[in-house]
């Protein structure tokens, strides 16, 4: 879906395939298409977008054969599917099983990580619209925090700087340029805005930025408008956002909210959580950790939970979520005279752990998808933006 921003720049947005459980090639070809017919279908429209996630091994293949880079491209546009962004970031076996903090796996200090990153950006480039003006990739903040030392973070630097030049080669060979965002999240070396301006300091500006998850800087505390600032201060482009919801707890002290609570308490995904309390965060890894761990959060003030919940819906009272902070992001965002960003992609990648079952099949989940779609649609044409 393409909107037009009164400042006369086109909006991408679409939706995260993170949400979907294939890994190879062929079964992403196959889910592409057939969740882009049903989604075209649920909202009316003829072309709609999806953030592509391309796991390594099928970056790696279709790095390697161009033609067949073509070809999927040709296949996705027959049914009205177009890619402009890809999400990076879960190395492989994101929907297959237990990921927890294996997700953050291979970091930034890896090899591993700057080759697939360079691959993944080959192929978008042989995927772009011909009439898009960029693509964008959405990579790990570095690493999770607790080992990420010194000598990490140099050679992070340096695998980031081959990054930059790889995507100056791939825009000279091709004419197609690609930008790659930090997307900072809960836990990781780089958490907060702060974080992202110090940890990437000396990066080349003009290739790389950050990412916007609206979850994980709902689940931060920290507001968009200022962040918008803070990273314009430091010269970092937000070259995507994800619109997304997290699970709010209002009182944690209330046997329903810690009964309803516990209910989203599950194996695969991590479930960060955030408590503002005397001057700083606290923190807990996990939604265990913070209700029933060796050190339980304090009941004392509201929790926010990095639980993606999906943005059209409310969870099972007395649980809330973070819409009221979604609406002020894009806001600020989209709503003023500039477009701060031209790339958006929904990423409730938890639909198969959701407390109440995962969708029954494909055609309630495209189901789902759209709506979340409809409502972040809607929340762009009353910021003035138009469809087109």
């Amino acid at each position: 879906m393409r909107f037009r921003h009164p400042d006369g720049s086109t909006v991408h947005l679409g939706y995260g395939t993170n949400a979907l459980p294939a890994e190879d090639v062929d079964g992403l070809v196959a889910q592409a298409t057939g969740f882009g017919d049903r989604l075209r279908a649920h909202l009316g429209v003829d072309r709609v977008g999806l953030g592509l996630w391309l796991p390594a091994e099928a970056a790696h293949r279709l790095d390697a054969d161009p033609a067949a880079v073509a070809q999927v491209r040709e296949r996705l546009a027959a049914h009205g599917v177009e890619i402009v962004t890809l999400n990076a970031f879960p190395y492989a076996d994101f929907q297959s099983g237990p990921v927890k903090k294996a997700v953050y796996l291979p970091t930034w200090a890896e090899r591993s990580r700057l080759d697939y990153t360079l691959a993944a950006a080959r192929v978008l480039a042989g995927l772009l619209p011909d009439d898009a003006a960029e693509g964008s990739i959405s990579t790990l903040p570095l690493a999770w925090h607790a080992s990420w030392l010194g000598d990490r973070q140099r050679t992070a630097m340096e695998h980031l700087t081959e990054l930059a030049d790889g995507l100056e080669k791939l825009e000279a060979a091709t004419g197609r340029r690609v930008v790659v965002g930090m997307e900072p999240e809960p836990g990781c070396a780089i958490e907060t805005i702060d974080d992202a301006v110090r940890r990437l300091a000396e990066v080349d500006r003009d290739r790389i930025g950050v990412c916007l998850d609206l979850c994980h800087l709902a689940v931060g505390f920290e507001d968009a408008a200022d962040a918008l600032r803070r990273l314009d201060d430091a010269g970092l482009a937000v070259v995507k956002a994800q619109p997304a919801a997290a699970l709010v707890v209002d009182d944690p002290a209330d046997p329903a909210a810690r009964a309803a609570l516990a209910a989203y308490s599950e194996d695969r995904f991590l479930h960060q959580v955030r408590q503002q309390g005397r001057g700083r965060l606290m923190a807990r890894d996990d939604l265990p950790d913070a209700l029933d761990g060796v050190r339980p959060l304090r009941p004392t003030s509201p929790w926010r939970v990095h639980f993606h919940v999906p943005v059209h819906a409310d969870p099972q009272e007395p649980l809330t979520n973070s819409r009221d902070d979604l609406r002020a992001s894009l806001r600020a965002l989209l709503g003023g005279a500039t477009a701060r960003v031209r790339h958006l992609e929904v990423e409730t990648y938890t639909w198969s752990v959701l407390p109440d079952g995962a969708p029954a099949d494909d055609d309630a989940l495209a189901a789902g998808l759209a709506a979340e779609l409809a409502w972040v649609r809607d929340e762009l044409v009353a910021l003035g933006l138009t469809p087109c």
